[in-house]
């Protein structure tokens, strides 16, 4: 089930769920084949690009804990592999797995950390 959470005062956008369907295609994109690679190579993703101007990017996370920041606000899908999360404001750490998604607030951040086997996941940017 979908939950919010409010901590310290402001809202951080939590909401965690069984996706009704995670996409495993997507039609009529534009991929680009340069790859976003960060932390020596331990997360790398590739952008699509759909013609109505939106940007995804598919990418796996390799055991090891990282932090990203977000310019615009983010959804998180985890489409295989778990991960565990702490969003940026926040104490508390949340386990996602395959099928389960997360977003994350513009202009703030986030904690992720993958134990073991790897985590695939789809970053979608919301406006």
């Amino acid at each position: 089930m979908p939950r919010n959470g409010l901590e310290n005062g402001r809202s951080l956008a939590i909401l965690r769920g069984l996706m009704s369907a995670i996409p495993t295609e997507f039609n009529v994109v534009t991929a680009v084949t340069k790859a976003n690679v960060y932390f020596d190579g331990k997360v790398v993703s590739h952008s699509i690009l759909f013609a109505d101007g939106s940007k995804k990017t598919l990418g796996l996370i390799f055991p090891g804990s990282y932090h990203f920041g977000t310019d615009k606000a983010e959804r998180m899908e985890i489409v295989a592999g778990g991960c565990e999360v702490k969003l940026d404001g926040s104490d508390t750490k949340t386990t996602y797995s395959g099928g389960e998604f997360f977003d994350v607030s513009a202009k703030s951040g986030f904690d992720i950390a993958v134990s073991e086997g790897i985590c695939e996941y789809i970053c979608s940017f919301i406006d």
